[in-house]
């Protein structure tokens, strides 16, 4: 079973509807023990940085991410999901993140030509051999909506990177920590595949 995490951002049922289509169980619950008992998580998340970590703190979800992480469970963030494992963003000065992984979330500079936020199909570059991209092409296209991007502190756990402005580290990962800043279930054929990769990650393989 895999469990949805319910802070009150999201897009809580297209995740849900992507993972039914792929044939597996998939819950969507706030609750402690329905998440801890979960064989994988998943944050996802649309909204602004500030709010999302109030709402997990309002919810204590904050607690159960990291009891989640700490007995290995695969742990998958999505968009706003990957910001919020980080530890600050410019879009909340003064607000901590979860602080799971070493990097900021920084605005996304403006540069000419260029809308931000940034919507829309953007090829990646994949590198360090991720889980989540077996069976994909080296230069997949997946489907972006954002105006801040991941700067990780460690270079090894950037497994996609791609370009609109500067360089976005586009998805990472550490132990049984995975994380996007693009849409799997809204990138088509290539996002159900990489949902796939992370729902066959054995527990005791990450």
């Amino acid at each position: 079973m895999i469990a949805i995490i319910d802070y009150d951002a999201g897009n809580l049922k297209s995740v849900e509807k992507a993972l039914i289509r792929l044939g597996e169980e998939a819950v969507v619950s706030r609750e402690r023990e329905t998440i801890l008992e979960a064989d994988k998580v998943i944050l996802p998340g649309v909204g602004s940085f500030g709010d999302a970590m109030g709402k997990l703190r309002e919810f204590g979800l904050d607690k159960v991410i990291y009891e989640v992480v700490e007995k290995g469970t695969p742990f998958l963030g999505i968009c706003l999901g990957l910001q919020l494992l980080f530890e600050r963003s410019d879009e909340a000065p003064g607000v901590k993140g979860l602080g799971i992984l070493k990097g900021e979330i920084l605005r996304i500079p403006a540069y000419e030509g260029l809308k931000i936020p940034h919507m829309g199909w953007n090829s990646l570059e994949l590198k360090n051999s991720g889980h989540l991209f077996e069976g994909l092409p080296q230069n997949p296209y997946v489907y972006f909506v954002h105006s801040y991007y991941l700067k990780a502190d460690e270079e090894d756990i950037v497994k996609a990177s791609t370009w609109y402005s500067t360089e976005i580290h586009a998805s990472v990962e550490k132990d049984n920590v995975f994380a996007c800043q693009f849409h799997p279930e809204k990138s088509s054929d290539t996002g159900l595949q990489i949902l796939k990769n992370f729902a066959e990650i054995p527990k005791e393989g990450c």
